[in-house]
């Protein structure tokens, strides 16, 4: 079988074994002599045999059938597929649908070949009966099989009809049609939407109404509720855009619109969709993407300020301003109706004392010793988002170590460049200290990053008493500003995460996002302990959060190399 590894026992069974190995390998290089059944149970065995996982071992398989396909099947390939339908159900459903789709699809190249076009077009009569055996439930296979016979055999009207009545006059077809209506009806009434709709568009069948095409779109059925639409007409086409535009599924109605040149009859779902785009870039804090999208039309632009006064990134929005002459905007806004950054936490509702900058080796020391001096610190880091496909992340530019009323962000790009011995040092005494819990949220993401950043270090290979707080907390949505906002009483400002975190100075705004995403941490921790003591369960919180501290030692110390 070459693709697979071939078990050979011991003994004295050992040549009967190797014989009956020849036998399978011959079968598929010449099928003209095997019978569709011998045929599905060596694919069976074929596959009981491999060693991969069953993925790969699907794949092995195809190729294996599409060659074995072009080698001899009687009568032809496409009737040989049909034999073999019959008979993979008997497998059972291990590998009944597995089966069924990899026969099917080894057959798509061969439909241009002209020797086996004859063999087509008397299967296609086969594969009709077929389908009609699993409608009626006599072959059980799944639905999805059904609908990729009637795809893979381009099944027709004419095919149906011969297949109930062997013939093809008009008055067969018509019954064959009001069949195929009736076996519809089961479909819907058993909710086999998917095979409904297929048997409805290829046989063109008139028999369902705009509250079919409703309740697949409350099924979320979606892709099958477009398709039925576009075979009814435009009038419920019509209807799933104006459902899809009741329910905030923009996306969806902009495609729509535009596939069917509905623009005339929905003029606004262009920007709307436009608008929504550009407000969820803005909330994941992606503001340049979001300026790329909005630079053709000022009206979006004008949103775009909105949602930066609203989210008071007001350097953004002096910066739009400035780009694009916006300020007579800016001056027709209310800002009573704008403003909501009161929702927020910031450092002066926690009381944080001083945000210190660290970009020299002295700092360096001072802000190590400092820390070394707490026994709670929260951490976190920043990079420049890269939102390009198949290339490797930022560097990490700054790491934020902090207590409850300082915070020190370190420079790591410069500290590195400057004396990275001493960066590694200094780091390694905070990350590897048995007496200081470190918190987290999702740190294992910034720990990787940072290794990805800065592999010539030891310091973010090894830590002690780190605790995750997003495992703590499991049942809080929303990220670091939601556990904020749970435990705290109000969420975070990210309208900053993803601006240039490389760009020197940072701004001010920036250093206060920064600093209190690692500073929130420790309150948090300590309102989590206070909340605990109240009800009397210290002990058990105690118990808790210690559970998720883990630390990893790398005892193979690396020699630096600069």
């Amino acid at each position: 079988m070459g693709c697979f590894e071939q078990v050979t026992p011991e003994g004295p069974e050992t040549n009967q074994h190797d014989e009956q190995r020849s036998i399978r390998l011959h079968a598929f290089s010449d099928l003209s002599h095997v019978p569709a059944a011998t045929f599905i149970y060596l694919l069976k065995d074929c596959y009981g045999y491999g060693t991969n996982k069953a993925t790969s071992k699907f794949k092995i398989l195809m190729q294996l059938v599409k060659v074995a396909l072009h080698n001899g099947p009687q009568p032809g390939p496409f009737t040989y597929v049909v034999q073999c339908m019959y008979i993979v159900p008997l497998l059972g459903k291990t590998y009944s649908e597995g089966f069924s789709h990899m026969l099917t699809s080894s057959l798509r190249h061969l439909k241009s070949v002209e020797s086996v076009q004859k063999d087509f077009l008397e299967a296609k009569h086969l594969a009709a009966q077929l389908v009609l055996d699993i409608l009626d439930s006599v072959v059980p296979h799944e639905n999805r099989i059904l609908i990729k016979l009637l795809e893979t055999f381009e099944i027709e009207l004419r095919d149906m009809a011969h297949a109930l009545y062997g013939s093809e006059l008009y008055d067969d077809l018509m019954k064959a049609r009001e069949h195929l209506r009736q076996q519809v009806k089961r479909c819907m009434e058993s909710e086999s939407n998917a095979v409904a709709v297929a048997l409805i568009t290829r046989f063109s069948i008139q028999c369902c109404d705009e509250s079919f095409i409703i309740k697949l779109i409350e099924n979320n059925q979606l892709e099958i509720a477009e398709e039925c639409a576009t075979f009814m007409g435009k009038e419920m086409i019509s209807l799933v855009i104006q459902k899809y535009l009741d329910t905030k599924m923009l996306k969806s109605a902009n495609k729509l619109v535009k596939e069917h040149e509905l623009t005339e009859d929905f003029p606004d779902v262009s920007y709307l969709y436009k608008e929504s785009l550009v407000k969820k870039l803005a909330e994941k804090g992606c503001w340049d993407i979001a300026e790329t999208r909005a630079k053709k039309e000022t009206k979006l632009l004008e949103y775009l300020v909105y949602l930066a006064m609203e989210a008071g990134y007001m350097e953004k929005v002096d910066e739009l301003c400035q780009r694009y002459s916006l300020e007579s905007y800016v001056d027709s806004l209310v800002p009573e109706k704008v403003f909501c950054v009161s929702d927020y936490l910031d450092l002066k509702k926690l009381d944080v004392e001083e945000i210190v900058w660290v970009d020299e080796i002295n700092g360096l020391l001072s802000a190590t010793s400092n820390i070394e001096a707490c026994k709670i610190i929260g951490m976190d880091c920043e990079w420049r988002p890269n939102f390009e496909k198949n290339t490797k992340p930022s560097k990490v530019s700054i790491i934020q170590i902090a207590s409850d009323k300082v915070a020190f962000i370190f420079d790591l790009i410069k500290l590195y460049e400057d004396d990275p011995k001493t960066l590694d040092s200094c780091l390694r005494r905070i990350m590897c200290s048995s007496k200081i819990l470190k918190l987290g949220y999702d740190i294992q993401c910034d720990l990787h990053q940072l290794t990805q950043s800065y592999g010539e270090l030891d310091c973010f290979q090894s830590y002690e008493m780190l605790l995750d707080m997003q495992k703590l907390f499991k049942g809080v949505t929303g990220g670091l500003s939601g556990l904020s906002k749970e435990i705290l009483g109000a969420g975070l400002n990210k309208s900053r995460r993803n601006s240039n975190w490389e760009q020197r100075p940072l701004t001010q705004n920036q250093k206060e996002y920064a600093a209190l995403d690692a500073v929130v941490l420790v309150h948090i921790f300590h309102e989590h302990m206070r909340r605990q003591a109240q009800f009397g369960v210290s002990e058990g919180s105690k118990v808790e959060w210690k559970s998720h501290v883990v630390s990893r030692v790398n005892s193979m110390r690396r020699p630096l190399r600069f």
